[in-house]
């Protein structure tokens, strides 16, 4: 067991985002000595915690030296999650079967991303194609947890969430089809928003499907920074018909009505430090004056069978169309075991997806009522608390990881199907002092209430900093 972490007395000290771009705009901090220390604090922790991907810091250095950038976060260190496209960085998408071929033009997603003033450094790691909830391979070393080495990180934004927990940088890119912003944002101790769907540019690799699950956004150690950054990505993309956001820079005075989940779909019972965790957020809601009342999850079991199969779609899609999908040079014999399993699944099963994909449609009608009689509804981010490593890993026999994978995550995926806003907040602990995330989502467009209550539970309830 490790504890890792690079903070210390440079420049970038125990900053934010927020507060690291207001000392570059004032002049104190230049965006090269913000990107060097960064760089110098990824130095000290990545031999520890192997969460960069790619990296891209010679040219993040003279991006930095021209001082260039604009938007909230102007010349602020960051990294993008490899799974999008970053003009010059080869796409890997965590598997050794892609080749690396180096994008040749930014994704909108990535503009949305840069056009905030983030100076990437480089890419951070994801387990093969975002598929699993932590990050591990078969061919090289996992990426770790920063509060304790011997624990995953969470996945599929694993390298992100690792390296802002960790200090080395105080904002990274992430982004979720099932929980992959939540997941390791609730593993690591972070603040994690997945925004609605249409709020930010469409993921490339939702194109042309049915349903599109991926919502792009960040990790951050700050409600401030999460809602900064979605304000920026609003300024440059206006949300469509979906009701403006704006700068929420503190509590909302509303009190909520707010529905308590705390039975996952699967019909097991949450461990005890999860369990306690809920009630000790739900005993601060209430002292707040919000009212919390118990419900059923929304959905019916038969949601779990719906779920997956479309998710083993998606590594179908890899395995068998993988040049098209992900590029030329694809090596299909690369493939990790647990893909492979994944989408031998879909064949198994492939006559029940057009039943599912109404099932999910449907299931979204059945989630997003709640909201005709709650403003909120409250979970915890995952079942139960952090696992060690090799507890999901790719190479484990794939019966038994994948029954233990829809186990852990059992809460997040509701919100992708449905589209629907959803933020994980570092509230909990635990008996072995990992983190513990709660989870509120929102109705369709409800970023700005979500928002609101997490500024009023970060002030109620801080949250653990690592360097502690």
């Amino acid at each position: 067991m490790k504890h890792v972490h690079a903070f210390g007395d440079d420049c970038l000290g125990d900053l934010d985002a927020v507060g690291l771009a207001r000392s570059i705009a004032s002049g104190d901090v230049s965006p090269l000595e913000a990107a060097t220390a960064a760089l110098d604090r990824i130095d000290r922790v990545e031999p520890q915690l192997a969460a960069v991907a790619v990296d891209d810091r010679d040219l993040a250095l003279k991006r930095a030296a021209a001082d260039e950038f604009t938007g909230a976060f102007a010349g602020v260190p960051s990294l993008i999650k490899n799974n999008t496209d970053f003009a010059g960085l080869p796409t890997l998408h965590g598997s050794a079967a892609v080749a690396p071929t180096p994008a040749r033009e930014h994704e909108a997603v990535t503009r949305e991303l840069v056009g905030t003033g983030l100076n990437i450094l480089g890419a951070s790691t994801m387990p093969a194609f975002g598929l699993t909830a932590t990050t591990e391979f078969v061919d090289r070393p996992p990426t770790r947890n920063p509060w304790d080495t011997d624990f995953s990180c969470g996945a599929s934004s694993g390298g992100a969430a690792a390296l802002v927990a960790a200090g080395a940088v105080p904002i990274a890119h992430a982004n979720d089809g099932g929980g992959s912003i939540r997941i390791p944002a609730a593993s690591c101790g972070l603040v994690g928003l997945k925004p609605s769907r249409g709020r930010v540019a469409q993921a490339k690799q939702m194109r042309g499907l049915p349903i599109d699950l991926i919502s792009n956004g960040v990790v951050t150690r700050s409600v401030r920074d999460t809602a900064h950054y979605l304000a920026d990505v609003e300024r440059q993309r206006p949300g469509g018909s979906l009701p403006p956001v704006g700068l929420v820079d503190g509590p909302g005075q509303e009190r909520s009505r707010i529905a308590l989940i705390n039975a996952p779909l699967t019909g097991r019972l949450l461990d005890a430090d999860t369990d306690r965790e809920l009630s000790a957020t739900v005993e601060v809601l209430e002292s707040l004056g919000h009212r919390v009342e118990t419900i059923p999850m929304p959905v019916d079991r038969s949601y779990i069978d719906q779920f997956t199969d479309y998710w083993a779609l998606l590594a179908f899609g890899v395995d068998r169309m993988g040049r098209r999908s992900v590029g030329k040079g694809f090596d299909r014999s690369r493939l990790d075991p647990f893909t492979k399993g994944l989408s031998s699944s879909f064949l198994r099963h492939f006559y029940r997806l057009p039943g599912s994909i109404l099932g999910l449609r449907r299931a979204t009608a059945r989630f997003r009522s709640v909201f005709d009689h709650y403003d909120l509804i409250l979970s915890p981010t995952l079942a139960h608390a952090v696992p060690e490593i090799g507890y999901l890993a790719p190479d484990g026999d794939f019966d038994e990881v994948f029954a233990r994978l829809i186990d852990y995550v059992a809460f997040t995926p509701a919100n992708n199907s449905s589209g629907t806003p959803a933020i994980t907040l570092p509230l909990g602990r635990d008996e072995n002092g990992l983190p513990l995330g709660m989870h509120l989502s929102a109705d369709l467009g409800g970023e700005r209430r979500l928002l609101e209550l997490a500024f009023e539970l970060e002030g109620a309830r801080p949250f653990a900093r690592i360097q502690d």
